[in-house]
């Protein structure tokens, strides 16, 4: 399939890059670097130590973003959940459920979701008068946002909010550096342990690679982004995604909706809203119902075969060239505008605002 093509092409030639560089990929810290290596060991070091585990992967990649340093007795919180497909999401929670493990679906940004994993506390520790969780994960899979969330829902007494540490969160992958303690509950006492990221030892399979690239949990310097993004829109022109968006092809929606915002605005009112857009703002809402309507139109009014690499390839391209003009991206060489293109479209997807998505499949030995 030109969706799983497109995939390992993108993972070979990350897995190149660092099997060919191996020293200087060390050096840079692209891989498993020295720093790494010594945060597994204290990682390790601890985990017969603590009452609680709780293994962080990114819902998008449940299976892909997996902790080699664990095999069981763990709590798994799929974070991100908020940018996963709800459906396949659920079609994994009860695959691990039917596996005798633990697990939830959390948003770290929302505090309605992360009582959730409060209330997955194992009975054996309910008596304790002080219990220990260490949070374990790779890159960017959102441990430190976690922390966060749970230090803040789980506070008791007002005295101690002026004592409250916090986590460093960063979109880029490796942020947090050494083990930190933070108290998250009174009565009993609860302490969360957030831990730098790790990766194993060994580079994964091309597979595993270019999801983990995709989402972010390793970082972009290894391979060209025009390349990962050409990988998401090889997922996202084979899914049924772009359906959700036939309504925004209509141009006559866009012409009604400001008809009845006009006439509900003063002239003035109707200025300060057209002076806020900003038009190389690809995050603004009017810009990604482009982006989406873009996508819809490109991808319902191809006549070729989708599952075919090469006529999945000039789809893309001519996607790259329609969305460079909706970007409003304009440089002397069209190889640069792609690039550009191809950064705000990696941000639009990493935030959830180009659909859900669950980029792994279920193990095949699943009953």
């Amino acid at each position: 399939m030109a969706t799983t093509q497109f995939g390992r092409r993108v993972g070979r030639i990350v897995k190149e890059r660092i099997e060919r560089r191996k020293s200087s990929v060390i050096r840079e810290g692209l891989w498993n670097d020295p720093f790494m290596v010594a945060s597994t060991r204290a990682i390790a070091e601890r985990i017969p130590l603590v009452d609680l585990i709780v293994h962080v992967t990114d819902a998008r990649i449940p299976f892909s973003s997996q902790c080699h340093l664990l095999t069981h007795n763990h709590i798994i919180v799929l974070n991100k959940a908020d940018l996963a497909s709800r459906s396949s999401l659920q079609v994994w929670m009860d695959y691990f459920r039917e596996t005798n493990c633990v697990s939830c679906g959390v948003d770290a940004h929302n505090k309605e979701s992360i009582r959730q994993v409060g209330k997955l506390r194992r009975t054996d520790q309910a008596n304790k008068y002080t219990a220990t969780v260490m949070l374990i994960g790779l890159p960017n899979v959102g441990k430190s946002a976690l922390t966060n969330a749970l230090h803040h829902v789980g506070r008791i007494s007002a005295a101690e909010k002026g004592k409250l540490k916090h986590a460093t969160v960063s979109p880029e992958p490796g942020e947090t550096k050494d083990i930190r303690s933070y108290k998250i509950a009174s009565h009993p006492n609860i302490y969360v342990l957030d831990t730098p990221a790790v990766l194993p030892p060994e580079v994964p399979d091309v597979d595993v690679l270019s999801k983990l690239l995709l989402t972010g949990a390793i970082g972009d310097c290894l391979i060209e982004r025009k390349e990962t993004a050409e990988y998401f829109l090889a997922i996202h022109n084979s899914s049924d995604q772009y359906k959700k968006w036939a309504k925004l092809s209509s141009k006559e929606n866009d012409i009604f909706f400001l008809n009845s915002t006009t006439e509900c605005l003063t002239t003035h009112g109707l200025q300060m809203k057209q002076k806020k857009k900003i038009p190389n703002d690809h995050t603004q809402d009017d810009m990604v119902q482009d982006v989406r309507r873009t996508l819809y139109e490109t991808v319902s009014s191809f006549d070729g075969n989708i599952r075919c690499e090469v006529e999945m390839e000039a789809l893309i391209a001519s996607q790259f060239t329609a969305l460079q003009e909706v970007f409003h991206v304009s440089t002397e060489r069209e190889e640069d505008a792609h690039v550009v293109v191809a950064g705000k479209l990696l941000n639009l997807f990493r935030t959830g605002r180009l659909g859900h998505y669950i980029l792994d499949n279920l193990p095949r030995n699943i009953h």
